[in-house]
């Protein structure tokens, strides 16, 4: 399958309002050994603005901001600098920095990015 192809679907996704959608977002997507799908899929959750799709690019270690490559890591922050409404985004951030439980390199990545966050109101 033609990556526009994947692309269409992924964007159709994410603009899908079921909650499945993310999910399948989730699975596939942000699990894809392609750097490529993974970017589109990243920057798809966080168009969609809502709590469950940030969570899965912010909380999750090997997903949006915490990826691996550096490419899809730097294309899911700049996409959260660029949202409108910052307000979500800023909330699930808090949260993963103040939750024990999460990793020190999660959350180290989530101070960072709630810092840039904050500059570029």
């Amino acid at each position: 399958m033609s990556l526009r192809k994947v692309s269409n679907i992924i964007e159709a996704l994410g603009r899908h309002e079921d909650k499945d959608a993310i999910r399948v977002l989730c699975d596939l997507g942000t699990n894809h050994h392609s750097d490529e799908i993974r970017e589109l899929t990243a920057r798809a959750l966080i168009k969609r603005n809502s709590k469950e799709a940030l969570e899965v690019v912010i909380k999750n270690k090997g997903k949006g901001i915490n990826d691996l490559s550096a490419r899809v890591a730097m294309t899911a922050i700049n996409e959260l600098l660029a949202l409108k409404e910052k307000e979500s985004a800023i909330q699930i951030l808090e949260e993963t920095l103040s939750n024990s439980e999460t990793e020190q390199e999660v959350q180290d990545t989530a101070r960072s990015v709630k810092a840039l966050m904050s500059f570029s109101s």
